[in-house]
């Protein structure tokens, strides 16, 4: 690990399209893919189903280079979609769309994932948010992962922004990961003891031709099938820009003071997976409300604490990487609650102020609306 990382950082959001009128979901009409795909050339891409579409920085050296770029992406999006009668919106569910009314996006990759998958495919509706965070060195990557690992609840705690499905609220504040888990080769990643360990790994699966390579490796944590980086998966997509940022600026300066350690001939513990992944349960249950378990002392504690003691801990990274202002956004997320929790707070104030049931629905949808647009 003697070359430095270029911790360069790359974002990729996947929205929902949405009726502005009605708030229902809406298919993407074909011009609207077309004159979104001229306009960000190989930065906008169609989604699994119809009514989704998907989008990806380019390579930045900052988070604040990345808000350029994402704010590009986001006013286009807005804006081209206005002209059809729809809204984008950055939320990880729809909250009262039925999935069994959608349809798969026809293009060869997801016919193939639909009849590879089968019903547990029909029901991906749902959007999420990757940080890819440039690691030249393979072996880097791999050791990297299994450190990062660790932080992969907080990261979701902070997202949270799908606790509607269906109409009901599931009392889960990211019921994403609820159906994005029955897919195969998900959750927390496995620790290969090498670059060529998890090389070996994939090419079994490749060989078996059961998948095609590496890229149908949906774990929250991976090393990117495509670029020199790793990627983190974990994360509700944020209907905040700036939340998002903070995000992407936490995952950052987390991999950067791991490497530090490594520089010091040191690591981060490697926990056992069974209590990470009961953090992982808790952020995803209960978002930032109820803390996560801090396993170095044996304590749960409050996301607030937890939030305090990581800025301590990367606080020269920030620095280094230019992103302190983003970083401490995080902070506006513990004071306002998550995406999760503001889309509960409008559902029941519209309720209360005497809103049919699928009217306060409607109510979050506008918000998650008029988020989108907060800070472009």
């Amino acid at each position: 690990m003697a070359q430095t990382p270029a911790f360069t950082i790359g974002i990729e959001e996947e929205y929902l399209l949405v009726d502005q009128d009605s708030c229902a979901l809406a298919m993407a009409p074909a011009d609207l893919m077309e004159r979104c795909q001229k306009e960000l050339e190989g930065q906008f891409s169609p989604e699994f189903l119809q009514c989704q579409i998907e989008v990806g920085t380019q390579v930045c050296q900052t988070v604040s280079e990345a808000r350029e770029d994402l704010a590009h992406l986001r006013r286009t999006v807005k804006r081209i979609a206005k002209d059809y009668g729809l809204a984008p919106i950055a939320a990880s569910c729809h909250p009262f769309a039925d999935w069994k009314e959608q349809h798969h996006t026809d293009k060869q990759r997801y016919n193939e994932l639909s009849k590879a998958l089968a019903g547990v495919a029909r029901r991906m509706l749902i959007c999420g948010m990757h940080v890819h965070i440039g690691i030249e060195d393979k072996s880097a990557r791999i050791d990297l992962m299994k450190q990062l690992t660790y932080f992969l609840p907080h990261l979701l705690a902070l997202s949270t922004s799908s606790p509607f499905w269906g109409g009901i609220d599931t009392g889960l504040n990211s019921y994403r990961l609820t159906v994005f888990d029955n897919l195969p080769r998900t959750g927390l990643p496995p620790r290969p003891a090498s670059w060529d360990h998890y090389q070996n790994m994939v090419q079994t699966l490749i060989d078996l031709e059961l998948i095609e390579d590496s890229s149908k490796i949906w774990w929250d944590l991976r090393p990117s099938a495509r670029f020199p980086t790793i990627e983190s998966r974990i994360c509700d997509v944020s209907p905040r820009l700036e939340d998002a940022l903070a995000l992407a600026a936490l995952t950052q300066c987390i991999t950067r003071m791991l490497h530090r350690l490594a520089q010091r001939n040191q690591q981060w513990r490697l926990y056992d997976p069974f209590l990470i992944a009961e953090n992982r349960w808790r952020a995803q249950r209960y978002g930032i409300s109820e803390g996560l378990i801090d396993l170095g002392e044996g304590q749960i504690k409050p996301m607030k604490q937890l939030l305090d003691e990581l800025f301590e801990l990367v606080a020269q990274d920030a620095k280094a990487l230019k992103c302190q202002d983003e970083l401490h956004r995080a902070i506006r997320i513990i004071e306002d609650g998550t995406s999760a929790d503001r889309q509960r707070t409008v559902f029941e104030q519209a309720l209360q102020n005497g809103a049919e049931h699928k009217d306060a629905l409607r109510a979050v949808v506008r918000l998650l609306i008029d988020e989108f647009a907060e800070d472009l």
